[in-house]
């Protein structure tokens, strides 16, 4: 009998196993009513994406979908439900619809009218870009004209349409005498839209009429892979990080998704959403009721969260890599919460926010809340407003062997239109462990740290170092109101804590700083209503000069004594300590007065980023000034705990860290600063 269940069982269990590796095709050129075979495909990727099991592949031939893909199914960890585009890139899902109805109206100026059916229950020309942290005037739709897969721009009046003038704001103010306007008439849409001479019926021209790509209506929906497609124009809405945060494509708070080897581009406002769930009793709640601080809400959201299922296993692990994210006008990946445990890899994100039609605190390349052991390795962002911006509870999170350049705006500009400081990488109110190693940070601000508990250790900096001791609190009535924000359990969600930013708890090692760019007035722009430095373009470690080393910050508590609350209040809430060494100052960068061992050279320096056949190079002197100046091997000993959490700087398995790879992954057999292990007059980063 118990061989009859045996032989059973393993007939069950071969039949499921067989059950879970169907493979599914889709052919938009295919009839309609096909069942999903390769003989009788289906039409639409959504069609699939109904009855995908766990196993499943999905396959999906070249061309282009104009559909939402909402995933019904989840997979599981041992089986996941894959998508994949057959060829590269050659299945496109997209927001938009193509026009070939425009009729002269005047001048350069066409116009055409959409039926609102086509909207359903979302019109994006009449829903407003808006809500918590939105700073600039809520007068731009989430609706979008494109001419040959390029963003016109949203003007307020139909004059100004007509006029077609630049737009100096824009980082590209050429582009900007393409303009459109719409109002309502009736139950249709009329679009004006200046083409600068062009026949909008002989060009590829769309508008975007769907809010998402490729994003599951419900969350849960967890062991996705999504690979190979290309993903472009929709009506995305804004996403602070205590609302729904929307996107192009996206996980929607579930566990382990995979996103790889896609292009995504021209959303409205995010690509990639690995964000917040919807809660409504949480959602945009200061721009709805007005009687709360967004900063308040943004705890009741961690909060919430913990109670909505904020746990390491159920929400987090992703990973996307490999992909070419471009011109979205919010963020190219965007996360609260639902980004944690993920790994961001090998992507290529470039002009984000470019048009500068949009503004607020949450505009960067990759827009992380909650980053808790996040690993961003390998990506190459530029020409962003802001290249990695991890606010709040960069625990565990690590940033490593990344390119970022020409993450500034134009010299030609006059101020940041979107309202925002412009910078590499920007560390925000988090209490670390937060590791920075082995980048090569080109821009005029390397790392904003208005933060504490962050090692820098092994880069390449040409910019400056922003709001030391500043940034983590707003003047209200004669009053500093600081930001108490969260810090967690090490290697999990649950709270540990909430304090509010003491700054210092720093370490600096074997990094070289250039002073790449003049000594100059900094641009002041961007502070979002918080107490902050009025700008820095002197490059280096000085800006710690007021702070203290560690003998000297342990020596307040006299150990010897009785604990005496009352005598170490002052010490409680001052400074934590900074640590450095090994680090080499150039070109006029300088030096933390306490640095015990630094190499400080004052003369010109070269360092060029230069394109050649697809490839970036570094040319530059800087090794034949350091001479055979090094500091010592740096690990995860070495650089000790991140203060409130009593984390170490340690991988997210809890392993140790030794800094004996470079920006390459090559052995680092001596401590070198900067990111390669072997020098050389030119480079090839990337």
């Amino acid at each position: 009998m118990k061989k009859i269940l045996y032989l059973l069982t393993m007939i069950l269990a071969s039949a499921a196993c067989s059950e879970q590796s169907r493979t599914l095709y889709v052919d938009i050129n295919a009839p309609a009513g096909g069942n999903g075979s390769q003989k009788h495909p289906f039409q639409h990727i959504n069609d699939a994406a109904q009855v995908a099991r766990p196993g499943d592949l999905v396959l999906v031939a070249p061309g282009v979908y104009r559909e939402y893909v909402d995933p019904v199914n989840a997979g599981t960890e041992e089986a996941r439900i894959t998508y994949k585009s057959m060829e590269p890139l050659g299945a496109e899902i997209t927001g938009a619809e193509v026009i070939k109805t425009w009729e002269p109206y005047q001048g350069n100026v066409w116009v055409c009218r959409v039926d609102n059916a086509i909207f359903g229950d979302y019109n994006p020309y009449t829903t407003i870009v808006n809500g918590d942290w939105y700073f600039m005037v809520p007068n731009k739709h989430t609706g979008a004209v494109y001419l040959n897969d390029r963003a016109l721009y949203e003007t307020t009046s139909l004059e100004e349409c007509i006029k077609g003038e630049k737009y100096m704001g824009s980082w590209e103010p050429e582009w900007s005498v393409y303009k459109w306007y719409t109002e309502q008439e009736g139950d249709k849409t009329v679009i004006y839209a200046n083409f600068q001479g062009k026949n909008p019926n002989e060009e590829q021209v769309d508008i975007n009429v769907r809010r998402r790509c490729f994003f599951p209506s419900r969350t849960g929906v967890s062991y996705i892979t999504f690979s190979g497609f290309k993903v472009d124009k929709a009506a995305t809405t804004w996403a602070p990080p205590a609302a729904f945060q929307d996107g192009m494509i996206g996980p929607h708070w579930s566990k382990g998704w995979i996103i790889e080897d896609c292009e995504v581009s021209n959303s409205k406002c995010c690509g990639i959403s690995l964000g917040k769930y919807l809660d409504p009793d949480n959602d945009h709640y200061f721009t709805n009721k007005y009687v709360k601080s967004p900063t308040q809400m943004e705890r009741d959201a961690v909060c919430r969260g913990q109670y909505h299922g904020w746990l390491k296993e159920n929400v987090g692990s992703h990973i996307v890599r490999r992909c070419h994210i471009h011109h979205c006008e919010q963020t190219g990946i965007v996360g609260r919460m639902g980004c944690v445990f993920s790994i961001i890899e090998d992507n290529h994100i470039h002009h984000i926010n470019n048009m500068q039609e949009l503004g607020g605190a949450e505009i960067a390349g990759i827009k992380l809340h909650a980053a808790i052991d996040v690993i961003f390795r390998r990506n190459h962002i530029h020409h962003s407003t802001m290249g990695i911006w991890c606010d709040w509870e960069a625990q565990g999170t690590r940033i490593t062997q990344n390119l970022l350049h020409d993450n500034h705006k134009p010299d030609s500009n006059p101020q940041a239109f979107s309202l925002m400081s412009n910078q590499d990488i920007f560390i925000e109110v988090g209490h670390g462990p937060t590791l920075i190693d082995n980048n090569v940070l080109l821009s005029k601000t390397s790392l904003r740290m208005p933060s504490q508990g962050i090692a820098f250790v092994h880069n390449l900096c040409m910019g400056t170092l922003e709001d030391i001791g500043s940034g983590t609190a707003f003047m209200v009535n004669g009053n500093k109101e600081e930001r108490y924000t969260p810090y967690h359990i090490p290697h999990r969600t649950e709270v540990m804590g909430f304090m509010s930013i003491l700054h210092g708890d720093d370490r600096f090692y074997n990094n070289i700083f250039v002073q790449g760019y003049p000594v100059q007035k900094a641009d002041g722009s961007g502070n979002m209503g918080m107490i902050m430095q009025q700008g820095n373009t002197d490059a280096g470690t000085y800006v710690f000069d007021d702070y203290p080393t560690y003998d000297e910050w342990i020596a307040q508590f006299h150990m010897e004594a009785p604990a005496n609350m009352m005598a170490t209040m002052g010490a409680h809430f001052g400074h934590l300590p900074v640590w450095a060494g090994g680090n080499a100052y150039l070109a006029g960068a300088r030096a933390w007065k306490k640095e015990a061992c630094s190499f400080v050279n004052g003369q010109p320096v070269q360092v060029e980023l230069v394109e050649r056949d697809g490839s970036f190079y570094l040319k530059t002197n800087l090794y034949d000034i350091l001479g055979s100046f090094q500091g010592n091997m740096v690990s995860t000993e070495t650089l000790g705990k991140a203060f409130e959490p009593e984390q170490p700087f340690e991988n997210p398995d809890g392993t140790p860290i030794v800094f004996d790879t470079d920006y390459f992954g090559n052995n680092r057999s001596a401590a070198i600063p900067g990111p390669f292990a072997r020098p050389a007059a030119e480079i090839k980063v990337l």
